[in-house]
């Protein structure tokens, strides 16, 4: 197999993942009826501009499900000026300019704004992760930890980051924990076994993964398998200093496998991980506990026969 877990980058697959992920917000806001605010309030005629405007600093991620969420509402909107995704996000200066139909603007505002606050917040933190481990071996990885239904698009945020995408499945990797091995109901089952086994299982049915990796949690578990090379060994919550000797035992056992550190992994400890020489460094947190990136909408003047009232200064 290999080290390289296939990344996530924007494609038709994210698109249709995101365009799914749309249909839903449109039901929760709409349920199959309107918004009847806006038609109340606001006259069909008017016209409205905003801008999206970062309440505070980070990276931008899911530009482009803006034009998917413009497409699932039939909105009359234009966008123009946005930034691409993976830029640096500047306090108070817009990433995207909409413009067009006042009604169609309000009744799509939030679900935009969920959109890129959520993916914009997982790619902010991804980046300070990244920043802080500049200038060693380490690369930045994701985890599984996502929520249900966005893996793809939140994979894809971490890209923007500056992040690397760990496995998208259980189907796409093998990752052999000790729970396994407890779990096979054979006696004598240890780990070497149990990933000849795998590896066996794997060469029978002729399965297309794309690594092979195995969790250890002690230099001894290590040391008894980097004999074996599987693609990657997982360092399990082990401290720098276990981490430094794990690197030195593969330098002088293994050298092609792959170390991959996890566990207790946040922004004040990974600096100290990564000095340990490992390879990578896999973070729940940057999909689990990210928090969002704060937009808001700064709306410019509405016109239309019934000259409805400006929410916000105008845009020139």
């Amino acid at each position: 197999m290999g080290t390289k877990f296939r990344q996530v980058d924007w494609s038709d697959e994210v698109a249709n993942s995101a365009r799914t992920l749309v249909h839903l917000a449109i039901q929760e806001d709409l349920a199959d009826q309107q918004d009847w605010t806006t038609t109340a309030l606001v006259p069909p005629e008017a016209i409205a501009a905003a801008r999206m405007v970062p309440r505070e600093p980070g990276v931008l991620a899911g530009g482009p499900v803006i034009s998917i969420v413009l497409q699932e509402m039939q909105a009359d909107l234009e966008v123009t000026d946005l930034l691409d995704d993976g830029a640096p996000v500047v306090l108070g200066q817009p990433v995207a300019c909409l413009k067009g139909s006042a009604r169609d603007l309000l009744t799509c505002e939030r679900i935009i704004l969920n959109f890129l606050s959520r993916l914009s917040g997982i790619a902010s933190l991804t980046r300070q992760f990244v920043d802080t481990v500049a200038g060693t071996s380490a690369e930045i990885y994701d985890t599984r930890k996502t929520t249900p239904g966005w893996r793809l698009l939140e994979k894809y945020a971490v890209r923007c980051g500056g992040g690397r995408n760990h496995r998208l499945g259980l189907y796409a990797a093998v990752m052999m924990k000790d729970n396994h091995i407890a779990l096979a109901h054979d006696e004598g089952l240890t780990l070497e076994k149990g990933l000849q086994r795998v590896r066996d299982a794997i060469q029978e049915q002729q399965a297309s993964l794309d690594v092979f990796e195995v969790e250890v949690d002690t230099l001894e578990q290590l040391e008894a398998l980097l004999p074996s090379q599987p693609d990657i060994l997982l360092l399990d919550n082990m401290p720098p200093e276990s981490l430094r000797q794990a690197v030195k035992l593969r330098d002088r056992l293994a050298p092609a496998v792959t170390l991959e550190a996890s566990g207790g992994v946040h922004l004040q400890s990974i600096g100290d991980i990564a000095d340990t020489g490992v390879d990578r460094i896999s973070v729940g947190g940057l999909t689990h506990s990210a928090g969002i990136l704060d937009f808001g909408f700064d709306w410019g003047a509405v016109s239309g026969p019934s000259r409805a009232a400006s929410p916000g200064e105008a845009i020139e």
